[in-house]
């Protein structure tokens, strides 16, 4: 099959598209035909480097951890699976190897949800990481309805999902952007509030009681949270472990078929939608990842896979 994949850390240099061989399909995993995969930060991040600390890697590492596609195979154990199945998943594993910017991956079904059916290919396969993020951060920090949510980074991947999740349970939405992607918040579900200096003065006309919940996805905005937060809000981040020293929670997403499901449940009733800014196909990883990193994307960035 074809795959990206690099033999050592390093920037995009490294990627290479080479002939893989099939991957292994053992109890309690599908075999999965990749038609997209979304593209997000922590995959230049992981070739870096950047998580060696952490996580173990097996090189040739094929990178990515997003996927949607067709299940082409099922291993022992994998009750209520039928090949030909239209699946979406956040496919990390418990090291770094066997990713999915490829042609086939395996997922564990712990980590496989049915597609959305009023997703295209390109809006599911950017949908897994970012709606579980979102999802998990909010679902932790107590979202209800008549809550007050902060997002930071409302227009990007997972902010716009954040916004929209947290809409779709009846709180009330206030997501930081640039000025020029207001109206896109807007139309998300939430009401628009320019970052930068001054952050916390106009977060506080909407609300001057201060908000419930801050969700932070972009990082280095400990100040501006602690200053809009109401007394007994709650606050997570997944950019930052900064704020575990604020009374905040640092979190990482959890692959999760049931989330999953929910997930899919609100697109299908209209509440929740993936904006794509840009496909590429799979030989072109390293642009894809280089558009990534100019940190201007509004939505996902998907990666199309023949």
């Amino acid at each position: 099959m074809k795959a990206q994949t690099y033999q050592q850390y390093g920037d995009n240099s490294v990627l290479e598209l080479t002939d893989a061989p099939l991957p292994k399909v053992g109890p309690g995993e599908v075999l999965v035909r990749v038609k997209t995969a979304g593209v997000n930060p922590v995959d230049w991040k992981v070739m870096s480097g950047g998580l060696d600390e952490m996580m173990n890697a097996q090189f040739p590492v094929i990178p990515g951890w997003d996927v949607a596609g067709v299940v082409a195979g099922c291993g022992p154990d994998t009750p209520g699976i039928s090949e030909g199945d239209e699946v979406i998943a956040y496919a990390r594993k418990d090291w770094v190897h066997g990713g999915t910017f490829a042609q086939y991956v395996t997922v564990p079904v712990r980590a496989l949800g049915p597609k959305p059916s009023s997703l295209d290919w390109e809006q599911a396969g950017g949908l897994p990481l970012a709606g579980l993020t979102a999802l998990q951060v909010l679902t932790r920090l107590g979202l209800a309805r008549g809550k007050t949510v902060l997002i930071h980074a409302a227009s990007g991947g997972v902010g716009s999902m954040g916004v929209q999740i947290a809409a779709a349970a009846g709180a009330r939405v206030i997501g930081t952007a640039s000025a020029k992607n207001h109206d896109y918040v807007r139309s998300l579900g939430a009401e628009p509030v320019e970052y930068g200096d001054g952050l916390a003065e106009r977060v506080r006309e909407l609300a001057p009681e201060g908000v419930d919940i801050v969700a932070d996805f972009v990082g280095g905005v400990v100040d501006s949270t602690l200053a809009v937060l109401a007394e007994g809000g709650r606050h997570a981040s997944i950019a930052d472990p900064e704020v575990e020293q604020h009374g905040g929670q640092w979190m990482w997403v959890t692959p999760d078929a049931s989330h999953l499901r929910e997930l899919a449940n609100l697109a299908d009733a209209g509440k929740l939608t993936v904006r794509v800014d840009r496909t590429f196909p799979l030989e072109q990883l390293p642009d894809a990842f280089a558009a990534s990193q100019e940190g201007r994307t509004v939505g996902k960035i998907v990666l199309t896979v023949s």
